[in-house]
């Protein structure tokens, strides 16, 4: 029989207190376990729900939805309810609420990150809903009305699934569109209709954007893009093509029955709302105005600032500009001759292809490589097709825009050039920079790459952050100024070069000078004489240019300021990295320190980008 000694009372108390020791350790880290497991629990169920509740929206995010767990849905095309807004607005406090019980330091540095973004995310969007009539879901320039069709034309087929799910869809525009009249309605009997003029506007759309002469000969373009995308699935042999002319039978019955008719009850039901004592005004004109405002000035741009502040970001950066100008036009008298004649940019490059590997080619030194794509060992570069917009599609597109790729699809890219807008030499290059490289694309993809790569929370793709994507795509676009001024230099053109260094400060004040005035009339009330008379004093006297200016900014709010204080804010992000880093900066860490993070509101990058200066290097 084995002997077991005694354990003296000194060893009793020290392993007592080991014991003790190694239960509030197990306690303590079981506690941070809780919050992992919880806040990833929490936020894949988000996604998940987010995703299955918007089939047109996963579309356009995600390829392949089976390989984030998305096996089983229904094409859904959410519609709005003044029930399904509560319900909706109920379930973010409860997500709020919940957030607010976990230990953000508990969490990976990762969810840190996510959870900060989220929260911040959730508490301005509660904020909004106070506000909930304020919103313009049919707004002239970007309302669903224009911009739906648009989505649908340009959705992706790559599976028979892909378009069975684009048939539901349109076979759902009819209770859409519906639901938005609803909206409308509860918005005059809030007091916040639409002006008669914008309106006015909205109803034209309706009436133009889909005809019953189109679509009887075949020729809109919800009828092209759809056989040219059916064609592509034939090819492949994804599809048969006998079950390819029932798709296109099965299409054009949906546009004739349901889409178009929705149209017509959709203008019909604004044109009774219709008052024409409305006065087209800014946000500030109604109670409650103002303070609106704010709130979306920082969802729309992720600046956390408060108007005033932002008011004094705008006027400095519109002083330096002009004083850039005066200082080139004083140095180099020629300029003036120059714009004297009307003479422009004559620009040695002109097919998007060149333009795109000269880009590429410039931005090697200052920008990282793209991260490698899953499943591959190096970081092959995107491919990218530069297609025109369809003549059908003109009068409703930008100038150009960059399809955004799926986050698990960023080997095919796809920028559209509107040609009704004609960009061409110096324009079309600065477009290709915002749009493709370093811009939109480089971006898009950089970030979906590094998203994956490092297995980034999925919920962070729910987030918008127009202010970090169109504030890049700005701030790329005015070195693209620098990229061409270089170029004209080198080919002996230095009067090019003077007047491409001159557009980019003429452009910066420009948009500078819009935002300010979005402030006026938004946040301070400015009327339609006040605005006419900032801008007849900078040189814009012709009416239909005020007026033009005027009506795009009262219909727009905050869209200019997504893109320039977007830019302003990166700007000031810089700066700081600059004095932070000290000798160690370069545009290189500091474009990938920005890349790295992610699509994220302003006050987190800054906060990050502290706390990541504090570490030991």
């Amino acid at each position: 029989m084995k002997r077991h000694s005694k354990l003296s009372w000194k060893q009793l108390t020290f392993l007592g207190c080991l014991l003790f020791t190694f239960a509030g350790l197990t306690a303590f880290l079981f506690g941070y376990q809780r919050d992992e497991k919880i806040f990833t629990q929490i936020t894949s169920r988000l996604f998940a729900e987010e995703m299955q509740g918007n089939t047109l929206n996963m579309h356009y995010t995600l390829a392949n939805p089976a390989n984030f767990g998305i096996y089983d849905y229904d094409a859904l095309l959410p519609v709005y309810s003044a029930e399904g807004n509560l319900a909706s607005q109920a379930s973010s406090e409860n997500l709020l609420a919940a957030l607010n019980k976990l230990r953000a330091q508990s969490l990976n540095p990762s969810d840190q990150y996510a959870y900060i973004l989220l929260k911040r995310f959730l508490e301005n969007s509660l904020a909004l809903n106070d506000f909930t009539y304020f919103e313009e879901p049919l707004s002239p320039a970007s309302g669903m009305q224009s911009q739906l069709p648009i989505l649908l034309a340009e959705y992706a087929f790559r599976t028979k699934r892909d378009v069975e799910d684009y048939l539901s869809l349109l076979d759902q525009t009819d209770e859409y569109f519906a639901s938005l009249l609803t909206f409308e309605q509860e918005k005059a009997a809030a007091g916040l209709l639409l002006s008669s003029s914008s309106l006015d506007k909205v109803k034209q759309q309706c009436d133009s954007i889909l005809t019953e002469e189109e679509l009887e000969a075949g020729t809109h373009f919800m009828q092209t893009t759809f056989r040219e995308r059916l064609e592509n699935l034939v090819e492949g042999q994804v599809i048969t093509p006998e079950e390819a002319d029932k798709y296109i039978i099965q299409n054009d019955r949906l546009l004739k029955t349901v889409l178009l008719p929705a149209y017509e009850s959709l203008a019909d039901g604004l044109f009774v709302l219709e008052d024409e004592t409305i006065p087209l005004t800014g946000l500030a004109a109604h109670p409650g105005g103002a303070d609106y405002y704010q709130h979306l000035l920082t969802a729309e741009t992720g600046s956390y600032r408060e108007i005033p502040e932002i008011k004094e970001m705008l006027l400095y950066k519109f002083k330096e500009e002009l004083n850039a100008i005066q200082k080139l036009t004083q140095e180099n008298p020629e300029l003036a001759s120059l714009l004297t004649n009307d003479i422009s940019v004559t620009f040695p490059l002109q097919e998007p292809t060149a333009i795109l590997a000269d880009l590429q080619g410039r931005m090697t030194a200052d920008f990282p490589g793209f991260p490698a794509p899953e499943g591959a060992e190096s970081s092959a570069s995107p491919l990218v097709t530069v297609r025109t917009v369809s003549p059908s599609l003109q009068p409703y597109c930008a100038p150009a825009f960059y399809l955004t790729a799926p986050l698990d699809d960023t080997d095919n890219n796809v920028i559209y050039i509107n040609e009704k807008n004609s960009p061409d030499g110096l324009d079309l290059y600065t477009t290709l920079a915002h749009e493709g490289y370093p811009g939109h694309l480089y971006q898009t993809v950089y970030s979906n790459r590094s998203f994956l790569q490092n297995d980034e929370n999925k919920l962070r793709h729910l987030l918008g952050y127009k202010g970090y994507q169109e504030g890049w795509a700005l701030y790329v676009e005015f070195l693209a100024f620098d990229y061409a001024a270089e170029l004209s230099e080198a080919q002996a053109s230095h009067q090019d070069a003077l007047l491409t260094r001159l557009e980019k400060h003429n452009r910066s004040l420009q948009l500078s000078l819009y935002g300010l005035l979005d402030i006026m009339i938004h946040y301070e009330n400015a009327s339609y004489s006040q605005v006419a008379a900032v801008l007849q004093n900078f040189g814009i006297s012709r009416e239909s240019s005020i007026h033009s200016i005027y009506s795009y900014i009262a219909e727009e709010p905050c869209n200019y300021l997504k893109y320039y204080l977007g830019y302003l804010e990166i700007l000031d992000l810089k700066e700081t990295a600059r004095q932070l880093w000290g000798e160690d900066y370069t545009d290189y860490r500091f474009h990938r320190f920005f890349l790295d993070c992610g699509p994220s509101d302003f006050t987190s990058l800054g906060e990050r980008l502290a706390a990541e200066a504090a570490l030991p290097r």
